[in-house]
């Protein structure tokens, strides 16, 4: 597998391209062409083509405007057209509506119109291609190759590595611009959340802890000299994360404490930034066991891990100028005669007592001591990621992430980052109302489930994973709202999202220009 992943990156340094499909055999070289149209300013059904769309027409002497024009109504956002057998060397072209060209970064959306459009278009245009068993898509940069690059990425991604029919295979490269570095830059962020999309749509049985830490070993196994990679298994005991095996003990499978340390900056002094996972492989609930409808999503409750994982990957392929810990505490929260009970009291890392009244607010407990335990690297900032509680997603749906911080500055930086991803994050709140609920247990120093139950759940849930912190910057982010995706986002397939493993990797990339 290292070798095909080798393979494939020899032939992006050479042409831009990419693969999305398993087998590099018997292609057929049926070639595609995707070309962006804005909306022209002020004239009501007019389009304006992009550079590279123009140069196109031109080759044609107009004739792609012509059709544009007679085929029907002018194209607008999100919109698509395919032409068939008006180019040689493309059968098939598609045309896809770019909206305004003027569009930016919208303060009501929190985004910037502009890309999310592009990867919207760029996204639906090879998905046309795609479909029409093309197997090889040029694509129009569109003003923008990072956004088209990540369009087609994301768009083309579909988890069938267990089917046996599976979707025709594309790779995709650069038409018409010479931002081949953008291409490549948007090539990789969108990759590494189709890594997080891989590991989490994969089944529970396919990724255990030991797996899931595999896997990743594997991806940074060519590069060594700048990435140090410890799996942990008798050490957990040693370090004394009660709370993190009490989750563990239920299930046959044996928890696994990944560690991943990225030497990015040439100031080998630099203070990290930590970025901690959660990583329940699959969640059943425990002894609070869950319902059965939809329990099969829970082989994603690893996203918090699978996204930071991946953002790590991403950020050494990118070469960020920055040092990076990741933790991911792995494990499977199962019921059996060894598991947790509800009422019982276990002891964290920092020697605070646990009071467990729901073996299904699991998640916070193996935080609890993986944030203890990064606290002994004096980060520069901490940044944990789980699919921690339902309530977040009742609270803001998959528009966006949910941030609870105890740092302005560090908002500031993630919610930047976010806009520029479209793939946003929002700030909520972290209230001693909230910390009071959890600090008052009948028989611990803390309880797991809040005072009041369900009320403010991912609320309480932050202000427990507070008392396991003391560094100045740290910000939780639920991501259990944006785990999946149905058709919410238009260039990701239903499915696992991989979110937000791009706002991560925009977030690190931005943070070794602050000193």
């Amino acid at each position: 597998m290292l070798l095909l992943r080798r393979a494939a990156q020899a032939a992006v340094r050479t042409n831009q391209s990419r693969s999305f499909s398993a087998s590099q055999t018997h292609l057929n070289h049926r070639k595609g062409l995707v070309l962006g149209v804005f909306e022209k300013e002020g004239e009501e059904g007019s389009l304006h083509l992009t550079e590279a769309a123009a140069g196109f027409d031109q080759s044609l002497s107009g004739k792609l405007s012509e059709l544009l024009k007679i085929s029907g109504p002018a194209l607008k956002k999100g919109k698509s057209r395919v032409f068939y057998g008006i180019h040689k060397d493309f059968p098939c072209v598609a045309v896809v509506g770019l909206g305004k060209s003027s569009a930016g970064v919208c303060g009501t959306e929190n985004w910037d119109v502009s890309k999310e459009s592009i990867r919207q278009a760029v996204s639906a245009g090879c998905r046309l291609l795609q479909d029409l068993e093309v197997n090889h898509v040029q694509v129009d940069a569109c003003g923008d190759a990072q956004s088209a690059a990540e369009g087609a990425t994301l768009g083309l991604f579909q988890y069938d590595q267990l089917k046996s029919k599976k979707k025709t295979k594309v790779t995709t490269q650069l038409h018409g611009s010479a931002d081949s570095a953008g291409w490549e830059k948007g090539l990789m962020y969108a990759e590494g959340q189709n890594l997080a999309r891989l590991l989490m749509e994969a089944p529970a049985n396919h990724i255990t802890p030991t797996a899931f830490a595999n896997t990743i070993e594997e991806k940074l196994a060519a590069h060594a000299e700048r990435v140090t990679i410890n799996k942990r298994f008798a050490w957990i005991e040693e370090q004394q994360m009660g709370a993190f095996l009490s989750v563990s003990k239920g299930s046959e499978e044996p928890p696994v404490f990944l560690e991943l340390h990225y030497n990015g900056s040439p100031d080998s002094t630099q203070a990290p930034l930590l970025l901690v996972g959660k990583g329940i492989t699959f969640d059943s609930g425990g002894i609070s066991l869950k319902p059965s409808p939809s329990m099969d999503a829970m082989r994603a409750d690893m996203g918090g891990a699978a996204t930071v994982c991946a953002s790590i990957v991403t950020a050494v392929a990118l070469k960020l100028p920055i040092n990076i810990i990741g933790l991911a505490p792995l494990c499977e929260n199962m019921p059996s005669g060894k598991a947790t009970k509800p009422g019982d009291v276990v002891t964290a890392k920092n020697g605070k007592t646990i009071q467990v009244d729901n073996t299904d607010a699991e998640g916070r407990l193996i935080l609890a001591d993986a944030l203890c335990y990064g606290h002994t690297f004096n980060p520069r900032a901490i940044v944990n990621v789980a699919t921690l509680t339902g309530a977040m997603d009742v609270a803001l749906g998959s528009a966006a992430t949910g941030v609870f911080t105890n740092s302005d500055w560090l908002y500031e930086q993630l919610h930047k980052a976010s806009v520029v991803t479209g793939d946003r994050v929002w700030r909520m709140p972290l209230f001693q109302h909230y910390t009071r609920q959890v600090t008052d247990s009948q028989l611990a120093d803390l309880n797991n489930i809040g005072k009041y139950s369900r009320s403010g759940g991912a609320c309480t849930a932050a202000a427990f994973l507070r008392e396991f912190v003391t560094a100045p910057h740290w910000a939780h982010l639920d991501i259990a709202g944006v785990m999946s995706n149905k058709d919410e986002v238009p260039y990701l397939r239903k499915g696992m999202s991989g979110r937000p493993t791009r706002t991560l990797v925009e977030f690190a990339a931005g943070l070794h220009t602050i000193i």
